[in-house]
């Protein structure tokens, strides 16, 4: 279905973003592992799904000590992927489906073994020894502050050969850029031209808060919430290892490079409160990233109460030039419908493509993939395997993508990297391909919508009233007034219509559409086209 025109937005914000991880997607060479060639296979699939634009997590040259956020070179393509050559031939076919490509930078660290840091590390006078974030030990001996690495213990890796630390906000394998020296800078700009040369279409930019520290190196704060169920990082709150105010400085360069190449679009990982995530987006004559990341939908707790307080706090925060965004799921977080189950990974799904803003999808939720056991001698997560403990491995969120119910799912002709589902035989994108009542229908039905009503892709939205357990509000454009109501219960609840309004049509339902009276079944959720009672 076409969408209407709206000349006047540009396409990251009527469109939907759908993330890829590679790995896991499709293999094309045997190897058990996903690639270019791979995806490129299925651009037909995700053109006739319904989005717009495709995120890939990084397919740079990498050790994969943390599978590709440890970038060894950020000018080229890791050949478990493929190569320049393949990506280009990627682009082609992304473009031809007039869809976009968005790449992942990872402008925070490097790989430990990046041209770069070989370099930095061999001696106290290297041109490149300031390249990278190098501090003497304590006069007593030790690090130079209490930082703590996202991955647990210090922030700080000893380096005997110079006699000093270098500083690592996640592995010791990454080692942190300093972002404070300008020709670091000046040569992680120009990785940002060489790609948006080669015509992709925007970047998702990795850990954005991270990217400048304090100037002084002074000590986190002891965080009095912390326990020890949670990771070590959380034991102090990172007030000078993040979030500085030097780093929209150097995100308003991003945009302004961004922008000199035209309908180009920056999306920034930031996790933040509201009030500190609206400040990335800049000013309106000093603009920084077009869309901060917001995670909130897989951070709260799913009920309508928190849920509608999540949304209306979070619109509030927004500057009035600042476009929304939405998530529900991701390489680092736990399946929606293992959180919540499937009837309400539907009521998800339909939250996330009806909300006002750019949402974005992440592969295997259109498909409802829920908890993915795997083994011990499996887990290949470096997080997981430092703090095993915690319950925060991210291989359950990286399973390969299970196509049909042949050998290996349709995935490989060999054993995957990651286990596949365990139900993959049943669910599959060949089984709910068929099934009008799928996950899989409900997502493409959804994604149509977006593109037959200005009303939800472009409108205003505005909460209403609704019975306990029931999440509704109204989106609008010129007379066009549609609303949602989402049961976020397992009981029926009443059916609650803004005054003077009745049902014009339902255009779409998590479940069988039937004929609507005044009650939501249980994990229901109705998109309803409204019209002024005569």
């Amino acid at each position: 279905m076409v969408r209407q025109t709206l000349t006047k937005h540009p396409w990251w914000k009527i469109g939907v973003i759908y993330q890829i991880y590679p790995r896991s997607f499709q293999d094309s060479d045997a190897d058990g592992v996903g690639d270019l060639a791979g995806i490129e296979a299925r651009l037909d699939y995700l053109a006739n799904f319904g989005i717009d634009a495709i995120w890939l997590s990084p397919i740079y040259p990498s050790p994969m000590a943390d599978f590709g956020y440890d970038v060894a070179d950020y000018c080229d393509i890791d050949p478990m992927f493929g190569d320049l050559d393949a990506f280009d031939r990627l682009l082609d076919g992304v473009h031809s489906r007039g869809l976009k490509l968005l790449l992942d930078f990872v402008p925070n660290h490097s790989s430990d073994q990046h041209p770069w840091f070989i370099e930095s590390r061999s001696s106290r006078e290297s041109p490149k020894r300031d390249w990278y974030i190098w501090r003497d030990p304590l006069p007593g001996g030790g690090p130079p502050n209490n930082w703590i690495s996202d991955f647990g213990g210090s922030s700080w890796q000893w380096d005997a050969a110079t006699g000093q630390y270098y500083l690592h906000a996640f592995l010791k394998e990454q080692p942190d850029l300093n972002w404070r020296n300008p020709d670091l800078r000046e040569a992680m700009m120009a990785v940002l031209r060489f790609w948006f040369d080669r015509g992709v279409d925007g970047f998702r930019i990795d850990v954005l808060w991270h990217i400048v520290k304090d100037v002084a190196f002074r000590n986190n704060p002891i965080n009095p919430m912390w326990t020890p169920n949670v990771t070590e990082r959380d034991r102090l709150i990172q007030r000078y290892s993040t979030d500085q105010p030097e780093a929209h400085e150097i995100t308003a360069e991003f945009r302004a490079l961004a922008d000199s190449y035209g309908d180009r679009v920056l999306v920034g990982e930031i996790c933040l409160p509201n009030d500190r995530l609206a400040c990335w987006y800049g000013t309106e004559d000093h603009p920084q990233v077009h869309l901060p990341f917001n995670f909130q939908l897989m951070e709260t707790a799913w009920d309508a109460v928190t849920l509608r307080k999540t949304i209306s706090d979070y619109e509030a925060s927004l500057p009035s030039f600042g476009w929304p965004n939405w998530v529900i799921g991701s390489h680092d977080a736990p399946r929606i419908a293992a959180k919540i189950g499937e009837a309400q990974a539907r009521i998800a799904a339909m939250l996330l493509l009806t909300l006002r803003g750019t949402p974005t999808l992440y592969q295997g939720d259109e498909i409802g993939i829920g908890e993915v056991q795997i083994p011990p001698n499996r887990v290949r997560d470096p997080q997981d395997l430092r703090q095993p403990d915690l319950g925060i491995g991210r291989d359950r969120s990286r399973t390969p993508i299970p196509w049909n119910s042949s050998a290996q799912a349709g995935f490989s002709t060999v054993e995957p990297w990651l286990p596949l589902n365990e139900d993959w035989r049943e669910r599959n994108v060949a089984a709910q391909d068929q099934d009008d009542n799928s996950i899989l229908s409900l997502y493409r039905s959804l994604l149509a919508l977006r593109r037959s009503h200005n009303a939800l892709s472009i409108g205003d939205l505005t909460l209403v009233d609704a019975a306990d357990d029931v999440l509704a509000y109204r989106r609008q454009r010129a007379n066009e007034i549609l609303l949602i109501a989402l049961n976020l219960s397992d009981e029926p609840r009443p059916l609650l219509l803004p005054e003077n309004t009745c049902i014009a049509k339902v255009l779409c339902s998590t479940k069988p559409i039937r004929p609507i009276s005044s009650t939501l079944d249980p994990n229901e959720g109705l998109v309803l086209e409204l019209k002024e009672k005569s």
